[in-house]
């Protein structure tokens, strides 16, 4: 029921037992979305995979992990699953999400490929879990699209940033999507390298409007 097979021989950390991560120290040039880097047309394969995507486009791999572990290991390396923790589910079904991403980050780990923690922060909630199973002074990744355009999630992104650094105290951090001076200068001052990714979606838009 709940894929014993992903998380075999892994550490835990945490009230909540995390899976524990061991990141990589290599830094992605090129990310690319999973629905995208599964399609029969990818052919690129110099760049790490991300998940930065509706759920739905990504489900598939915790239903059927084996089926693309192949495809992902020809690939530099894997950003964990970003599966959702929107503040108005019950906080069990936001540990639920984030124990999965963190399973399946330790058994792609586990067979050979480079994995980078993706880190999603909800509300005040979150913040006794969503950091455990993440290694202190390393690399980690957020991302920010769809998470900082209102005015309301953008209070939340900022402050669940804060409490990421604070308790992580990373050297990199790496951003799927904008990397505004209004979020992330203070952490480039303290010396984080913040490493930016342009989102699919902002992608699309400027090719339409070029």
């Amino acid at each position: 029921m709940f894929h014993a097979f992903l998380v075999k021989n892994a550490d835990y950390d945490g009230y909540i037992e995390l899976p524990v991560i061991k990141t990589s120290s290599f830094i992605p040039e090129k990310v690319v979305t999973f629905s995208k880097a599964m399609s029969k047309a990818w052919t690129d394969f110099d760049c790490w995979v991300v998940f930065y995507e509706h759920d739905r486009k990504f489900e598939r791999l915790w239903h059927n992990s084996k089926q693309y572990l192949n495809k992902l290991k020809k690939f530099r390396g894997v950003i964990s699953p970003d599966f959702s923790l929107y503040r108005n589910m019950p906080l069990v079904m936001q540990m639920w999400n984030t124990y999965r991403g963190r399973a399946i980050a330790v058994w792609l780990q586990n067979n050979g490929i480079e994995v980078i923690p993706n880190v999603r922060v909800g509300d005040e909630r979150t913040y006794s879990f969503c950091f455990d199973g993440v290694e202190e002074n390393k690399t980690v990744a957020v991302g920010t699209h769809g998470c900082i355009k209102r005015k309301e999630d953008k209070l939340f992104f900022k402050v669940g940033l804060a409490q990421l650094v604070k308790r992580l105290l990373p050297k990199t951090i790496i951003v799927y999507g904008a990397a505004p001076d209004s979020i992330f200068k203070p952490y480039r001052d303290m010396g984080i390298d913040i490493i930016a990714f342009e989102s699919e979606f902002s992608k699309s838009r400027r090719q339409v409007t070029a």
